[in-house]
């Protein structure tokens, strides 16, 4: 059996640059990744506060920390995973 990331949660503070939607959407094309929601907790002059829910099918956080270093953004803290085992047999 193997196991595969489903979900993730994340604390994050970004640049007010990228918007929410290209961030999001730019998110939603890495490998494996169905869906992104992103919610806006507190803004500031230069930065934004938000809380970043990834959805898909093994999801590689080491993929998803480069690409949002690479887009002005920090993980402050995972807040939320869910893994699920998957059985090799199933193909």
């Amino acid at each position: 059996m193997q196991r595969s990331v489903k979900r993730i949660v994340l604390d994050v503070l970004k640049l007010r640059e990228p918007p929410l939607t290209e961030f999001a959407s730019t998110l939603c094309s890495l490998p494996n990744i169905e869906g992104v929601k992103i919610s806006l907790i507190e803004i500031d002059q230069n930065t934004e506060s938000v809380k970043v829910t990834i959805e898909g099918n093994d999801i590689n956080l080491e993929d998803v920390k480069k690409l949002m270093k690479n887009h002005g953004a920090v993980i402050h803290s995972v807040d939320e995973v869910v893994v699920q085992k998957n059985s090799l047999d199933k193909a």
